[in-house]
């Protein structure tokens, strides 16, 4: 299923940039795939706390399996239009906001707590391998047969997925939120992410990376074409090498996560160092440091956001997981400011320009949250006796 989405995401980004040239456009396109969670997104934890979370993926991977294949005749048979494309990329952005959540929500419930930080990063080594492969062979693909065969692969990705979960045992969702009503469900996940500072807390640093370091990949089409001159197998392979190091951060944290002992620190440093690596991403002209940059800067947001995750799953109780990691998921439908800004930026100060300044950004933001939050910062600080 992720591989399928990246092999998308790349043949979304090089028709857009085909057909148009404009970064403006790039980064809007790629900001609509992330806005239909601050709709969706509640109401999918909602459902994932209420109802019957495996039938709701099934619905879910049948939809984007028909619409992916429906997207992949289009393009083949030589009608495609721009607008075709930000339609698409909205319909798949919904189904994607009802996913994640009821994902998110299984895995606390199959794995127990006391191996948790384990699971979360081998289930990003598991999601990043996939972004490893997926790019690179959206890139190859585009070359061998076209855009249109890129759509028909990620449709029989979703497949593939709708075979494994209809064999998946998943538990029954807890009682307690079906005792009451689907609006009161979610004012009752709203409540408990306001009044738990931890939480909230978790919650506002998970939007750093999100805001503004995620969203500068939308640019890679640009950095491919007009700053280090390769063909689309350079795409692929400039949006691979995070895969790859978030897949080597991911094992990594699968065996020393019991080591770390401090994670709030940990969260913070990875975050600085992440900003730093973004800044020299976009002034370097060679191929190969790009991509040994862009390696590193996975390993880092592997780092930060694994460790985020971990702790907010840690402390929420079991009946309101899918609504809290509904709102969690929220941060990714803030990605299109993200998105704007590096596009826009992109378009009248160059692309270099626009990811040193995010880089920036993402700098200040950590010391900041260092400095004003102390509940982040001593995340795994024994208390004195």
């Amino acid at each position: 299923m992720s591989a399928g989405q990246w092999i998308q995401q790349v043949t979304l980004g090089w028709l857009v940039y085909d057909l148009t040239s404009s970064s403006v456009l790039l980064g809007v396109l790629n900001g609509l795939r992330a806005l239909p969670f601050l709709i969706a997104s509640p109401i999918a934890g909602v459902f994932a706390d209420r109802m019957d979370r495996r039938r709701l993926i099934l619905a879910c991977e049948c939809f984007l399996a028909i619409l992916t294949v429906l997207m992949g005749v289009l393009v083949a048979s030589g009608t495609l239009a721009v607008w075709h494309l930000f339609t698409f990329t909205v319909l798949t952005g919904v189904a994607w906001a009802f996913v994640d959540p009821i994902r998110q929500s299984l895995v606390p419930v199959l794995v127990p707590k006391r191996d948790l930080m384990n699971a979360v990063a081998l289930n990003s080594s598991a999601f990043n391998m996939t972004k490893i492969v997926g790019p690179s062979l959206g890139g190859l693909l585009i070359v061998a047969f076209g855009a249109a065969g890129n759509f028909f692969v990620q449709g029989l990705a979703y497949a593939l997925v709708l075979a494994i979960v209809y064999r998946m045992a998943v538990p029954a969702t807890p009682p307690e939120a079906r005792r009451t009503t689907p609006l009161a469900n979610l004012k009752e996940g709203l409540s408990y992410v306001w009044s738990t500072p931890i939480v909230f807390a978790l919650m506002t640093a998970a939007l750093v990376p999100r805001v503004f370091a995620m969203p500068f990949q939308t640019l890679m089409p640009v950095f491919q074409k007009d700053v280090l001159r390769v063909g689309p197998e350079g795409l692929g392979m400039l949006l691979a090498a995070p895969g790859l190091g978030a897949l080597l951060a991911g094992l990594a944290l699968a065996t020393l996560s019991s080591r770390i002992k401090r994670q709030g620190v940990f969260m913070l440093v990875s975050l600085v160092v992440l900003g730093i690596l973004m800044i020299l991403f976009a002034w370097t002209t060679s191929f190969p440091l790009s991509l040994l940059t862009l390696m590193a800067q996975g390993v880092f947001q592997i780092f930060y956001m694994a460790t985020t995750h971990t702790m907010i799953q840690l402390i929420v109780p079991d009946h309101l997981r899918g609504r809290v990691m509904s709102i969690y998921a929220l941060d990714r439908g803030l990605m299109p400011v993200g998105a704007m800004f590096a596009g826009v930026c992109a378009h009248y100060l160059g692309a270099p320009m626009a990811v040193s300044s995010m880089g920036a950004i993402v700098i200040v933001l950590a010391l900041l949250i260092a400095w004003r939050a102390p509940v982040v910062r001593g995340l795994g600080v024994a208390p004195q006796s």
